[in-house]
């Protein structure tokens, strides 16, 4: 606000202050002003409402002071100190009260003379968010074990265990169980993301060898690859990588996600290759195809939930576009990263790192992640 002095009262182009803060009392979001010296200097009603406080008990008190309602602890956690700023940081209040944070600087002069603080209530959108997860977990459960039960039946039927089936038979039932396959792992897939969304997703941390892990991984795929007529090349630094803390399932689930793509979009005679490095205090891998690409105006939305490129699905492969939205997040839970470059036509390089522990992290405890 910049507020002129006039006849002895503070005016903004001829409206007071009192009516400034009157209206922003119908604001459905809460406002809280911190001054330069951290204390509270204005709040709106809003902001009594979520803190359940009158709002005469807190101004004028420091960020510190503050700490000291239980309601509004939360917050002050955060801004003690004052030189972070947040954008749309979720905030949960109670069990089923959550606001999202955003604050923003009060420049005057070029100096920073205060802070404005935006609350925004999400508790409906957290909890509708939270009931679709369950739905979806739910569903996928249900459908998870009727799915192998047409697993193991379909397989005692291509063994030959209720007699031997003509080659047209054989030809149908094959279809049918990589159908079959194709389902379970959509099912998985929900699962997944229920997990992600419900904040659970890691489950057992060990000191692996990354290398050791993904080189397994490939193994399986040799035959896949060889009737694709795609060139494998599988790529380890020189030197011995030190071993990281890594869930295994979780990573192979990431990694699969990854190099599944790499196949699928990559076509006859193409290359795909894997490599990893030590950098600095990470470990680097690299997945890298010559594959149809990613389109550039699609590219923000790769890591996003239900994402098909608009290239890929022309060529009418499989997949609902989970797997690179799963595999960001486990590689963030691990406190890793990822990225890529791409050019359509051309190819995609997939990248992620993983922290390597210091010293006595075999004597970590999942309970750290």
């Amino acid at each position: 606000m910049f507020w002129k002095k006039k006849k002895n009262k503070e005016e903004i182009y001829g409206w007071s202050v009192e009516q400034d803060i009157r209206l922003i009392d119908y604001l459905v979001d809460g406002l809280l002003v911190f001054d330069k010296n951290s204390r509270l200097s204005l709040a709106n009603s809003q902001a009594e409402r979520f803190f359940e406080i009158d709002r005469k008990e807190i101004l004028g008190k420091t960020i510190l002071e503050l700490g000291r309602f239980d309601r509004i602890k939360p917050l002050a956690s955060l801004l003690i100190g004052g030189a972070k700023e947040f954008f749309r940081l979720e905030l949960p209040i109670s069990e089923n009260f959550i606001l999202e944070l955003t604050t923003v600087p009060i420049m005057e002069r070029g100096e920073k003379s205060g802070s404005l603080v935006v609350l925004h209530d999400i508790s409906r959108e957290k909890t509708v968010d939270k009931m679709k997860s369950e739905f979806v977990a739910f569903s996928a459960h249900r459908l998870r074990t009727p799915a192998s039960a047409i697993k193991w039946t379909l397989g005692m039927f291509l063994e030959g265990e209720f007699g031997k089936l003509t080659q047209e038979q054989q030809e149908v039932m094959e279809k049918t169980y990589q159908a079959n396959e194709r389902l379970i792992k959509t099912v998985n897939d929900f699962l997944n993301v229920a997990q992600i969304e419900e904040g659970r997703y890691l489950s057992k941390t060990t000191l692996s060898d990354i290398g050791d892990l993904i080189g397994t991984l490939l193994d399986g795929y040799k035959e896949e690859i060889k009737q694709r007529k795609i060139k494998l090349e599988f790529k380890r630094s020189g030197e011995s990588l030190p071993r990281v803390m890594l869930d295994q399932e979780k990573m192979k689930i990431a990694v699969r996600n990854i190099f599944e793509n790499a196949l699928k979009y990559t076509l006859a005679g193409g290359k795909v290759s894997v490599s990893l490095k030590k950098r600095g205090k990470e470990i680097e891998v690299e997945i890298r195809d010559s594959g149809v690409g990613i389109p550039a105006n699609q590219q923000d939305k790769v890591f996003t939930k239900f994402f098909r490129g608009s290239n890929v699905m022309r060529m009418e492969t499989e997949g609902v576009g989970l797997g690179l939205y799963i595999a960001k997040n486990i590689i963030e839970a691990h406190n890793g990263r990822i990225w890529f470059d791409s050019e359509e036509g051309k190819g995609t390089a997939f990248y992620f790192i993983i922290p390597i522990k210091e010293k006595f992290a075999e004597f970590l405890t999942e309970k750290f992640y």
